[in-house]
């Protein structure tokens, strides 16, 4: 009968220093830097749901491409904006997003699945796509997520005013005439981007661990946007360091550690509410 060990391995310090590390610390700084400013319009937005539904509806993306020969993060990105954009423009308030979300998302599920039982190959990525692969991730991954990065800030710099108005108050930001449904769109487009740079760490299972989760804590730990903004990128970013760090000293699955990291930082600022409280 089998067992797994989870052992310490004390050649980790060389494990850290190998290319493939190096390449998934850059990786995730870049992730962490999209991740921790769009967690927390997500979060302000209540559009938690439509964040977590988009990396699922990327999933047919990423297993058409397998499919037709091409990049998964092609695929991936391309359906996940297709998605974003269609439940950007048809739910311009939280209930019809909802609905949009949860329509879209069923239909690309089956479709992904489709997809899949059309091809040994794609049904082989299947578990990196659900699960994310890190360690894999290449340099010119690395150069795409870094020009992302750049445009997101440039493109928050433009928007960042009426984007975060719409945010916190619709109705009133509405009246004073903000373009809300622009702002929709921009924010859906936006983070699916955001998605597909954070799906090759994590996939689409546990993505919301990155995109969600240190932005939600970061929201109990200080109230100010911009604050916010910043411990969310810095909480991520810990995460998906600490994890790789503990999976090289005690082999195991760096998207788990990195997933478990920041569910525990989670935990502790939840507790600690509770204790002030």
């Amino acid at each position: 009968m089998s067992h797994i060990e989870f052992g310490f391995d004390p050649n980790w310090m060389e494990t850290l220093s190998t290319p493939f590390m190096t390449n998934a610390f850059l990786a995730g700084l870049c992730i962490a830097l999209a991740a921790g400013v769009m967690g927390y319009f997500t979060i302000a937005r209540h559009s938690t749901f439509a964040a977590h539904a988009l990396a699922h509806i990327g999933l047919p993306g990423a297993t058409g491409a397998v499919l037709l020969g091409l990049p998964v993060s092609l695929g991936l990105g391309g359906f996940a904006l297709a998605g974003a954009l269609v439940i950007g423009a048809l739910g311009k308030r939280v209930s019809e997003r909802e609905i949009a979300t949860g329509t879209v998302l069923a239909f690309a599920t089956g479709l992904g699945l489709f997809f899949a039982r059309l091809s040994s190959s794609a049904s082989a990525q299947m578990q990196s796509i659900l699960f994310g692969s890190i360690l894999t991730i290449t340099t010119e991954q690395i150069i795409g997520f870094l020009a992302f990065d750049v445009v997101l800030l440039v493109v928050l710099a433009l928007i960042y005013r009426p984007l975060l108005f719409s945010s916190l108050d619709e109705q009133v930001a509405q009246a004073k005439g903000v373009p809300i449904g622009v702002m929709n769109v921009a924010f859906m487009a936006i983070m699916a981007g955001v998605i597909t740079i954070a799906v090759p760490a994590v996939g689409t299972l546990l993505v919301f661990a990155l995109v969600i989760t240190p932005a939600a804590t970061a929201t109990i730990l200080t109230g100010s946007p911009f604050k916010a903004m910043v411990v969310a990128g810095l909480l991520c970013l810990a995460a998906i360091w600490g994890g790789l760090v503990v999976s090289a000293m005690f082999p195991a699955p760096p998207s788990f550690i990195i997933v478990t990291l920041s569910t525990l930082f989670w935990a502790l600022a939840k507790a600690a509410q509770a204790l002030r409280r």
